[in-house]
């Protein structure tokens, strides 16, 4: 139902909600009505300007992180205890002797030296290494197993998995409910995974682009946006007559006020970014991404899903071993996270937030003849967080046992989504998915 044809609907589109919501208007992208009234109002519910949706724990939030270009499995989670993975890379296999190994209880394995953040963090108990994760008849084309990933469905069709859990939490009433479980991807473009049917969602890749933009075009335009969104008169989104009949504001009113409101409202969202962090971050892009989430998340802010991207890991050249392009991707990652639940601890707020990280396929289990790596199929996962389950998830793909040079996937990466839609965003995994998948427990309770 167009929320400009009903009147029932219209009255609660206060200029309140309105200057809370219209931040979106500062995206070139913005250029229809319709996109404007879905972004208005889930961004007004970002604010904290709705009540909390019946059975949804509001106080979880779930971070997405996704490394793209086909992680090296391998040389991430290495299984420096057999010989068959020195025998497959004699030039880029991680020594043993630099391995950071887990030890008790996972024999033989470890972390590649540059990820000792997520090392300490796993032994604070913070972290959970999920093994061998994949799905069948894998795909090795960057882009098809992406789009597998993100829609969750292995014809890479149809929206986005966190897409369709935003539209399932708002089932029902579209119009009105449409924005109580908001999603934020960091980045110039929201990825296929969030892309729903009811509710899109909100992407910037820099918080100072949430603002006035006519100023950057002419000086002229500054003053005059300046004083009519000083001046506009406060209306109703829809008003009676004097025969008592409502009458929807017309699509051009709706315009105008809307992008008068968008600079106040902004400012609400530049001003959550703008807080200095409690503690230092590492001076990479990724740090500062999550940075900004986190600022975010102690604003205030009701979002409920957050998704950041970190790329490069497309080593099919002079990969390295301890050192290398992969191992300076591998350090940026683990860096960035330590420091965001470092300052979501000082915060308070570190129990509340989730992190799961993937990639789209691993690497191939021999080295290639630019002691690189090629695509290949499975590949780890990992959780983070007070509330992850912690230690390692699953047994390591066997080295002896291979499909076509490749490790056999042990954990389909559905299963992970479906722990996490049901033990930590309470929500049915079956309604999101399209179907049954094992639940794998990615929580330490429900």
């Amino acid at each position: 139902m167009s929320l400009h044809n009903n009147p029932s609907e219209a009255k609660a589109y206060t200029r309140r909600a309105f200057t809370l919501g219209s931040l979106a208007l500062a995206s070139a992208s913005v250029v229809a009505p319709a996109f404007l009234q879905r972004s208005a109002v889930a961004l007004e519910a970002a604010m904290g300007g709705r009540g909390s949706t019946p059975g949804v724990p509001e106080d979880r939030v779930l971070v997405v992180l996704q490394l793209s270009g086909g992680n090296d499995g391998l040389n991430t989670v290495v299984p420096f205890g057999e010989a068959g993975y020195y025998n497959a890379r004699p030039r880029i296999a991680v020594p043993e002797r630099e391995v950071l190994r887990f030890g008790r209880g996972a024999d033989g394995l470890g972390l590649h030296p540059r990820l000792a953040d997520v090392k300490a963090m796993y032994d604070d108990g913070l972290v959970g290494v999920i093994q061998g994760v994949g799905y069948p008849n894998p795909n090795r084309s960057h882009f098809k197993s992406m789009d597998i990933w993100h829609t969750a469905n292995t014809n890479a069709t149809g929206t986005g998995w966190l897409g369709r859990y935003v539209d399932n939490e708002c089932a029902g009433s579209p119009e009105e409910d449409a924005g109580r479980a908001p999603s934020v991807a960091i980045g110039r473009t929201a990825p296929l995974a969030m892309q729903g049917r009811q509710v899109q969602p909100v992407a910037f890749e820099n918080a100072n682009l949430f603002r006035w933009l006519g100023e950057d075009l002419h000086d002229a335009l500054a003053e005059p946006h300046q004083r009519l969104a000083e001046r506009a008169p406060v209306r109703d989104h829809a008003h009676a007559d004097g025969h008592g009949h409502h009458h929807a504001e017309t699509t051009a009113d709706f315009l105008v006020r809307t992008a008068l409101d968008a600079r106040i409202s902004s400012d609400l969202i530049r001003n959550a970014v703008a807080q200095r962090p409690l503690v230092e971050y590492p001076r990479t892009r990724l740090a500062q991404q999550m940075s900004m989430i986190a600022s975010m998340i102690r604003a205030g802010l009701k979002t409920r899903v957050y998704y950041v991207s970190l790329g490069g890991f497309d080593t099919h050249a002079q990969q390295g071993g301890a050192q290398g392009r992969h191992g300076q991707l591998l350090a940026e990652f683990g860096g960035a996270v330590r420091a965001f639940y470092n300052d979501l601890k000082a915060q308070g707020n570190d129990t509340r937030v989730l992190t799961v990280s993937f990639s789209e396929f691993g690497r191939r289990v021999g080295q290639n003849a630019s002691n690189g790596t090629d695509h290949g199929t499975a590949a780890p996962m990992f959780l983070f967080g007070p509330m992850a389950r912690a230690g390692v998830i699953g047994e390591h793909p066997s080295l002896r046992d291979l499909e076509d040079g490749d490790l056999k996937h042990l954990i389909d990466f559905r299963s992970v989504y479906a722990g996490v839609l049901e033990r930590w965003m309470r929500t049915d995994s079956r309604e999101v998915l399209g179907r049954s998948f094992r639940v794998l427990p990615v929580t330490r309770r429900g």
